[in-house]
């Protein structure tokens, strides 16, 4: 069959379109933890944001050699891919008990030095598969009264490996744009964060970092990412180090349509920002938004609603 012929133009124009989706590095849990431990250098929450570093170690571990994690069939992916649905929709995933041996595997690496991570880390251990797929899909549902706070980072954590593994595995084409473009196009989670690229044809854009398999997909910027919304918008910042709010690497985008708001990382402010991390590093923004009313929308699967280290 004969090809299709390009003008200079157009090949121009192809080479500069931007990619709809960036796929995390493999090695993303280890540059997530090296992030928290230099956040965590005279941070008030340096012990906490040190456990979460120590846990996003033992993740790359697990994930570099990983159990047998069966994931969705080739056939279920041809279904998602034919009714432009999310591959790895992690309701039924989640249900499922392939993602089981990452928390297996993720308790066995990782070490607490903590007598109550311990305790947490024990009843994780305990639970038979009924019990921990109900705390997961609680967790992934957001109905955090539906398991103990301290169990979040870890079931967070294997939850997090998992889906990971799987989207590192996908065939070329498997993730493709959907209807819910609030939601991540490869799991259907919603974003902890929003990232404002600076380099190359990216740059100026935002992308929407998933909460749980760290796939990141382009949304357009100014429009809320919760209910669309994209009148009276407003940022929102806390002042470091002498910098004003419109130069500061982390804003909040708030919105008065639904009361929530997404926090963004510019950078070209900061081009070491990491989407979980430096969520987990700026909770003071999320106090000051909490107290102008706004709720947070965003999930951070490695932070325990209300509790601490």
């Amino acid at each position: 069959m004969p090809g299709i012929i390009l003008e200079s133009g157009q090949i121009e124009a192809a080479a500069n379109i931007p990619p709809l989706f960036n796929l995390p590095l493999h090695d993303l849990f280890q540059l997530r933890a090296a992030r928290l431990r230099h956040l965590a250098e005279g941070h008030p929450l340096a012990g906490y944001l040190g456990l979460i570093a120590a846990l996003c170690e033992a993740q790359q571990q697990v994930l570099d050699i990983p159990p047998k994690l069966p994931g969705p069939t080739p056939e279920a992916l041809a279904l998602s891919q034919e009714h432009r649905m999310p591959p790895l929709a992690f309701e039924a995933l989640v249900r499922a008990d392939g993602w089981l041996p990452a928390l297996d595997a993720l308790l066995q690496v990782y070490q607490a030095r903590n007598p109550l991570v311990a305790t947490a880390l024990e009843q994780l251990h305990s639970a038979d598969s009924g019990q921990r797929k109900a705390w997961a899909i609680g967790l992934l549902s957001g109905q955090f009264d539906l398991l103990p706070a301290a169990l979040v980072p870890f079931l967070g954590a294997a939850l997090q490996v998992a889906f990971s593994h799987w989207l590192l595995a996908l065939p070329d084409g498997a993730v493709v744009e959907s209807e819910a473009q609030t939601l991540c196009p490869a799991c259907g989670s919603p974003p902890v964060t929003g990232l404002i690229r600076h380099r190359g044809k990216q740059a100026g854009l935002r992308y929407l970092a998933c909460s749980l398999c760290s796939c990141e997909w382009h949304y357009v910027r100014v429009k809320c990412s919760h209910c669309q919304e994209s009148k009276q918008l407003t940022y929102l910042s806390l002042e470091r180090d002498g910098v004003k709010g419109e130069h500061a690497p982390i804003r909040a985008e708030a919105c008065p349509n639904c009361q929530g708001y997404l926090k963004q990382f510019y950078l070209d402010h900061d081009a070491h920002a990491e989407a979980q991390a430096d969520d987990l590093a700026s909770l003071d923004l999320d106090l000051r938004l909490n107290e102008e009313g706004f709720q947070r929308r965003a999930p951070n699967l490695l932070l325990a609603p209300g509790g601490s280290d």
